[in-house]
């Protein structure tokens, strides 16, 4: 064969190379192709751990299988619903949960009767309990001492031929003495004395009196789902000052 020949030969084999390299670029860029479609046209599923169920065990098992040399890959993360939710039981916590509260000071037993009375007619059993403390006694109605002895009986004198039959000399409040018109437990009477003193001349003050010694307590336990109690709810009788307050039962009267 001529040279001619050969190197015609050579060339044509040079073509159909290149021509076969072209055709698997192209054909093995198609096949690629494919399964890159089928992923974008499948959409995206999130699924919560409770509805993963016990499937994620035996991945994790054939995952740890997998693995280089045995070991055992690290969890796979399920997502934020597997974490515990700050409230999520706090329907479940307050299911038991009893408040004890105590409502006092009451001066005598009476009083102490009556306002156990009104809970019991409101659906609570309460308990009384007796303690030493101070306790609300009344309104003082009293005139300031004037400073001359001869000006502190005169006043003495027209208190009582007013009928303030009641008027004495006592301590005050603050050091010193005054003239005291009268305690009282009921907010119109304390007004009337104002206005009896007032008309004879005289500039009245009122004070609150408490004093020291026994004194009674009403426990009660409420419900999670109930308020508190409004004090005012216990004035018992009519026109009656009320001083009481609700704070929390002490320990030991608690309920167990």
């Amino acid at each position: 064969m001529s040279e001619g020949g050969r190197l015609m030969i050579w060339k044509t084999l040079t073509v159909c190379l290149v021509l076969a390299n072209v055709c698997y670029f192209l054909w093995a860029r198609d096949i690629a192709k494919v399964p890159e479609s089928a992923a974008a046209a499948t959409p995206a599923t999130l699924k919560l751990a409770s509805e993963v169920g016990n499937s994620a065990a035996p991945a994790a098992a054939r995952t740890a299988e997998n693995a280089p040399g045995g070991s055992a890959a690290p969890p796979a993360i399920l997502g934020v619903e597997d974490a515990p939710r700050p409230g999520a039981n706090s329907g479940a916590l307050l299911t038991n949960v009893k408040r004890c509260i105590s409502i006092g000071p009451f001066r005598d037993v009476s009083e102490t009767a009556r306002a156990a009375s009104t809970l019991r007619g409101g659906g609570y059993d309460p308990r009384q309990r007796v303690a030493e403390g101070e306790v609300w006694a009344g309104v003082w109605v009293y005139l300031p001492l004037p400073s001359a002895r001869p000006a502190v009986e005169q006043a003495l004198t027209k208190l009582k031929a007013a009928g303030i039959d009641d008027a004495l000399e006592m301590p005050g409040p603050n050091e010193g003495s005054v003239i005291s018109l009268g305690l009282f437990s009921e907010t119109k009477r304390a007004q009337s004395r104002v206005a009896q003193a007032q008309a004879l001349g005289f500039n009245p003050a009122i004070a609150d009196r408490k004093r020291n010694g026994n004194v009674f307590w009403i426990d009660i336990d409420l419900k999670p789902t109930d308020g508190l109690l409004n004090p005012s709810d216990l004035k018992g009788e009519s026109g009656r000052i009320v001083r009481l307050e609700v704070k929390g039962c002490p320990s030991a009267a608690g309920p167990s």
